[in-house]
């Protein structure tokens, strides 16, 4: 009962999400395609929805699929470094006033993007030299890096100037405004793709939950695997912080929701965390459009507030079964 309730609201909250902002808009004027109430329905408020919900299914299955395949309960793209790559490269595109496009996209995306995809591939090199507890190490090398790339950008921002600061910290703020549908469609195309490849994959991932032996017991070449799913996973999370910047905490927070609602296997979970993921993320993002302040608060706030105290519950839970 309490499961369909949450489906339930969630949905509800997805189909009113487009009419919710600083501009009321009437449903009998949103097929007049003329009216000022069409166009933002159909150019800003539509778009955004399907953009929201793409991001926190990307997000939201990712962090399943590092966390099976590091049986750890803390391995999230975010917690990995890769967000902090993405900042990283954002910065050095506003510090060097790229505002032109390149590749049809502009600059501030593009740099992001390759700096998500150096960090993945830096991570998956440093990997081969770890040996025991390659789960919790992995996890310290992206602190590590995290730490580095945030004294690499208080440079930039030591350097740069009043309004290319200001840009910076808005990017890092994490944003779900767009316009128009070319980056929703982006991001579709990506989760799609990434789903795909995760249920694919689902049996393979279901060994891989209980161990890399067992895996291979059966016959799973788990380094091709790993390799493939997060190097798919890496390149969708790349796009999507290219041009949201980082949303933190959904990937953490989702699947472990899911698990305790349904507390079955990863293949059975897959299209349900996926959901929850999408649909959570427009509830957050719902809610941050409603509160009554001067201006749109940062996405990245919403999840923050919500994620940090679930990852100090994480924490302890985990010491606590040990």
């Amino acid at each position: 009962m309490i499961r369909k309730l949450i489906w339930l609201a969630l949905t509800a909250v997805f189909l009113l999400s487009a009419f919710v902002g600083s501009v009321d808009l009437h449903l009998q004027n949103i097929f007049h395609l003329n009216s000022l109430d069409a166009q933002i329905f159909f150019a800003l408020r539509l778009p955004r929805v399907l953009f929201t919900f793409f991001a926190g299914a990307v997000l939201a299955l990712s962090g399943l699929l590092f966390q099976t395949l590091f049986r750890n309960a803390l391995m999230t793209p975010y917690t990995l470094g890769i967000s902090s790559g993405a900042v990283l490269g954002a910065g050095i595109a506003i510090k060097l006033s790229l505002g032109t496009l390149l590749f049809g996209f502009a600059a501030i995306s593009v740099f992001g993007f390759f700096g998500a995809l150096f960090t993945v591939f830096l991570l998956l090199y440093l990997s081969r030299f770890l040996r025991q507890s390659h789960a919790e190490s992995l996890l310290l090398l992206g602190i590590a890096l995290s730490l580095f790339y945030s004294a690499l950008l208080m440079v930039i921002f030591y350097l740069g100037s009043a309004m290319q600061n200001d840009m910076l910290i808005r990017f890092t703020m994490g944003s779900l405004s767009v316009i128009g549908w070319q980056y929703p469609l982006i991001i579709s195309f990506s989760a799609i793709i990434l789903f795909i490849a995760v249920y694919m994959y689902r049996f393979e991932l279901q060994l891989l939950s209980i161990s890399q032996d067992q895996a291979q017991l059966k016959g799973v070449n788990t380094k091709k695997v790993t390799v493939i799913l997060l190097v798919i996973s890496s390149f969708a999370v790349g796009t999507l912080v290219s041009i949201s910047g980082p949303i933190g905490f959904v990937g953490l927070i989702v699947p472990h929701i899911v698990h305790k609602l349904y507390p079955v296997n990863i293949s059975k979970r897959i299209i349900k965390t996926t959901l929850f993921g999408g649909l959570f993320l427009v509830l957050c993002d719902t809610v941050s459009r409603t509160l009554q302040t001067q201006s749109e608060l940062p996405i990245g706030i919403i999840t923050a507030i919500i994620g940090g105290p679930f990852f100090i519950y994480l924490i302890i839970s985990r010491a606590q079964k040990r």
